[in-house]
């Protein structure tokens, strides 16, 4: 794994130096991850349970159009609806389980939010989003494939989300990932193709998401 240095100075002993390459099985606690999130701004990363890294790639175009979409519409939503706070995909949440994820996109319950002190605030919050979404890429290798979402989504579920979108724009796809509380494990996640429409009246009363421009290029 490559990480890009923190920017440096002529006064910057080791100035010009070529990027760090971290062994890959490195393992770090979420505060050393913090640290290494810190020294390197510029690396997309999340840290799996097990203490491992996960080097990110960005997003295409396509799909960071999508995803500003949603954080739109989710952000609208939430402004009329009250009572919920949205994230985007910058935003590391530190769940039960060790690992430092960033879905695509995800709301909170303001309760939930409220309930943290300013220094969690700012660092990577120790709570799992109630809503989580995810927006696969075309293909399936690399931490955006389906198969590496997959897994996420049902680490979200096993920490604490209650609702998870997994969203695959070529197909036109939404798996739909839930879990009800002081219930057995999560049931298998459930596939819409072709899906329009995203709803939950129960977990998010006035949410509905038009998938059409969603999908569109």
């Amino acid at each position: 794994m490559t990480l890009a240095p923190p920017p440096a100075t002529s006064e910057t002993p080791g100035a010009g130096l070529p990027p760090l390459l971290l062994p890959p099985d490195l393992k770090l606690s979420p505060e050393q991850f913090a640290r290494v999130c810190d020294a390197n701004p510029e690396a997309v990363l999340e840290l799996a349970a097990d203490g491992q890294l996960i080097a990110m790639t960005p997003t295409g175009g396509d799909t960071g159009r999508r995803n500003s979409r949603l954080i739109a519409r989710l952000q609208t939503w939430a402004d009329q609806q009250g009572g919920w706070e949205v994230f985007d995909s910058s935003t590391g949440f530190r769940l039960a389980d060790g690992s430092v994820l960033s879905p695509d996109a995800s709301a909170v319950r303001l309760e939930s939010w409220q309930a943290l002190t300013s220094e969690e605030r700012r660092s990577f919050p120790p709570l799992c989003p109630d809503l989580v979404i995810e927006l696969a890429s075309p293909s399936d290798e690399g931490p955006r494939g389906a198969t590496a979402l997959r897994r996420k989504m049902a680490a979200y579920l096993a920490n604490g989300a209650r609702l998870g979108w997994l969203l695959f724009p070529e197909q036109q796809a939404v798996e739909i990932w839930r879990t009800v509380p002081d219930a057995p494990p999560p049931e298998a996640p459930k596939r819409l193709e072709p899906a329009t429409l995203l709803e939950d009246r129960a977990l998010l009363p006035g949410l509905r998401l038009e998938l059409a421009e969603i999908w569109a290029v």
